[in-house]
């Protein structure tokens, strides 16, 4: 997908219903990404910026230039309790586009934290608010305010499209994007994954094995394998 949309802010999006992402919340990434068919995953160099950082919300997204923070603030207007930021750009960049005064900001107007393709700075600041902050990179450099991007439409964050409204889910294990109007679905199979996921830990701790919990035995013998003694 090519960014087409420049100089434009959307005011009005269709959020996930809100219980749909209170249900999501529960889960963590592997999980939801697992119970949505192994789809939906940002790249894994997207990383919390602090330790045990995690967030759950609706996208409102953001379109930034390289070197330029402008339509950060910009977006900041548009933001509704339960919403988090995803700022993709367009070109690669590792500038710090955002920081603890951002952060104040945003989290004024309800967001929830942000996700970027970009870098974030004042990372001892964002832990000191517990303000979840998942970036590609952290860097000091600086950035301006000179070059229209563009907020609430479509983007493509780390190789994930994410459209306003959007779910955003992120923990240790990454970040996935879950389609609005699969928020409600998801949540249903995720609760399924984790209760089968709850059986099999009982039964590991128990001594079971996974050659007998996921038959693996007849299909390994059909590949050849051997026990010597």
């Amino acid at each position: 997908m090519e960014h087409t949309e420049i100089g434009v802010v959307h005011t009005s999006i269709d959020r996930a219903d809100p219980e749909a992402v209170a249900a999501l919340s529960a889960f963590g990434v592997a999980t939801i990404h697992e119970a949505m068919g192994r789809v939906g995953l940002m790249r894994p160099y997207v990383r919390p910026v602090y330790p045990k950082a995690r967030l759950c919300g609706t996208a409102v997204t953001v379109l930034l230039q390289p070197g330029d923070n402008w339509m950060l603030h910009v977006a900041a207007e548009q933001i509704r309790e339960g919403d988090v930021v995803v700022a993709a750009c367009t070109a690669e960049t590792e500038d710090g586009f955002f920081g603890d005064l951002l952060a104040t900001s945003f989290r004024s107007r309800g967001g929830q934290g942000l996700v970027i393709d970009g870098g974030v700075r004042d990372v001892a600041d964002l832990a000191d608010m517990d303000f979840p902050v998942f970036a590609r990179a952290i860097n000091a450099k600086g950035t301006v305010k000179a070059t229209l991007g563009s907020v609430n439409v479509p983007v493509v964050c780390a190789n994930a499209l994410v459209r306003p409204g959007d779910v955003v889910v992120a923990d240790g294990d990454g970040v996935v994007v879950v389609p609005r109007e699969r928020a409600a679905e998801v949540a249903v199979a995720a609760a399924a994954r984790e209760a089968g996921e709850a059986d099999k830990r009982a039964r590991f701790r128990a001594g079971a094995l996974g050659l007998d919990l996921y038959g693996m035995r007849g299909p390994l013998a059909a590949r050849g394998l051997r026990y010597e003694d």
